[in-house]
């Protein structure tokens, strides 16, 4: 399983980027079923601070991810990031296995 992880960083104003986030930006990303969004009171066990919202995709193979990426909706959901979330985003992909 590859897992797609998009950390949105602490924006200047939460509430404008809540509004855009959860009004706009998730029906764009939603279009791609293995979304799932975690939002709540984050915390940081170490390093900077924690990321404002997390969101979670899980693909069965790289090759699924970069299909999902390349596709209209992965596209359009990219484009839409310089719409709110200014403060930065930082997306990580990492393959699952069992250690």
């Amino acid at each position: 399983m590859t897992r797609l992880l998009v950390l949105y960083h602490q924006p200047a104003d939460t509430v404008a980027f809540d509004r855009y986030y959860f009004q706009t930006h998730i029906p764009i990303a939603k279009k791609n079923p293995r979304a799932e969004v975690l939002h709540g009171e984050l915390s940081c066990v170490a390093g900077g601070p924690a990321p404002h919202v997390v969101a979670e995709l899980d693909f069965d193979n790289a090759d699924q991810l970069q299909n999902a990426m390349g596709s209209p909706e992965g596209q359009a959901t990219q484009a839409d990031l310089g719409n709110f979330a200014q403060a930065g985003v930082t997306i990580l992909a990492f393959d699952l296995r069992s250690a």
